[in-house]
C-alpha cells in the first residue's frame, strides 16, 4: 500500500500538513497524540489487571465428614425445633 511512497512524496505530505495545521500546532498535535496512546495502553493494562480470578473449585466432602454427622432419623419427619 505504501510501497510506492518515495521521499519526495513524504516531503509533499509534510508540507501540506504544515500548511494546514501551522508550524506551532504540529508539536501540540504530536504530544496530544502521544498522551492518548499512553492513556490507552495504561487503561488496557488496567483491564487485564482488574479481571477477577476464576472461582476455585472446592473438592467434594471427604468420607470423614460424612461419618461425623448423626444418622438420619428413622421416622423421616420434620426436624425438631429448638425454640419450642
Amino acid at each position: 500500500m505504501f510501497g510506492d511512497l518515495s521521499f519526495s512524496h513524504i516531503l509533499i505530505l509534510l508540507l501540506i500538513v504544515v500548511l494546514v495545521f501551522g508550524a506551532k500546532r504540529i508539536p501540540e498535535i504530536g504530544s496530544s497524540l502521544g498522551q492518548g496512546i499512553r492513556e490507552f495502553t495504561r487503561s488496557m493494562k488496567g483491564v487485564t489487571e482488574d479481571r477477577p480470578e476464576p472461582p476455585r473449585v472446592q473438592p467434594p466432602p471427604s468420607a470423614t465428614v460424612a461419618s461425623t454427622l448423626p444418622p438420619p432419623s428413622p421416622s423421616g419427619g420434620d426436624p425438631k425445633r429448638l425454640n419450642d
